[in-house]
């Protein structure tokens, strides 16, 4: 593979084919096993859709689908599925000659006046991240990981036969010369880092055992600031684990306790 880029490095070396195709270069630093980084893919569909259809209003939902294992250069297509007076559908397909990656349906929606405005899920109360430790200590660790700082505030760290079912965990951008995460839009970058967990039934694994995630549906419930070097708090909790698939609820707060994304995920489990 080539070298290894920066989420900012990677952005930025992006090469237009068309007004709807984008492309990319993935690196082996974004690799989660034989396939890019969940994360990863979402985030630069957002980026090819921000990119390709300027002006669209505020991210509101994406509906993620992960179809199969793809790596190195890749393109976007992006399309306009449906442009209302308030509310815009686009449809983004990442892929190469090795197939299909990831397909996704972003909806972005224009701001109104509602009787309505507030957030009924309360803040998360865990330990701050200067007192929480690191994620995954000595253990072996997927390489995409090492793009992101990570602390465990609360559960268990992964195939620690555990019986814990809920993680929190604090994550941010790793920051040097080479990562500009300041430069970053700021939907596109949370979206690279909110899938950073692994699925919360991993800590309940006694050996390494291969999983994958096949769908992941985000709702961006307030806009994030601008500050892309921040802590963010991430939780996952399994909702049940049956036939070699697990479902999980997902939430990320900032560091001011705002709660910005809410979110599901469906896990493949071959364990």
């Amino acid at each position: 593979m080539n070298q290894a880029l920066s989420l900012a490095q990677m952005l930025a070396g992006k090469s237009k084919n068309s007004d709807t195709s984008t492309a990319y270069t993935i690196t082996e630093n974004w690799m989660q096993g034989r396939t890019t980084y969940g994360g990863l893919s979402a985030c630069l569909c957002l980026d090819a859709a921000l990119s390709n259809h300027p002006n669209l209003p505020p991210l509101r939902s994406a509906q993620i689908t992960f179809v199969g294992p793809v790596s190195e250069d890749v393109k976007i297509t992006t399309a306009v599925l449906r442009q209302g007076k308030s509310v815009s559908y686009i449809h983004a397909r990442l892929g190469n000659q090795q197939g299909i990656g990831t397909e996704v349906v972003f909806c972005f929606g224009a701001s109104r006046e509602s009787k309505l405005n507030a957030t009924y899920l309360p803040a998360a109360k865990t330990k701050s991240a200067d007192d929480s430790e690191d994620f995954f200590g000595t253990a072996p660790r997927p390489i995409f990981t090492k793009n992101f700082d990570c602390r465990l505030a609360e559960g268990a760290r992964p195939i620690s036969g555990s019986d814990a079912d809920e993680m929190l965990i604090w994550v941010r951008h790793k920051t040097d010369t080479s990562n500009d995460v300041m430069s970053i839009d700021p939907y596109v970058a949370l979206l690279a880092l909110a899938d950073m967990p692994p699925p919360a039934v991993l800590p309940k694994f006694t050996k390494p055992a291969p999983i994958s995630s096949m769908t992941w549906m985000v709702n961006f419930l307030q806009s994030p600031n601008k500050d892309n070097a921040q802590w963010w708090l991430l939780r996952s909790a399994a909702e049940n684990a049956q036939d070699g698939y697990s479902s999980q609820d997902m939430q990320v707060w900032d560091a001011d306790g705002r709660l910005i994304i809410s979110g599901r995920q469906s896990v493949t489990l071959f364990y």
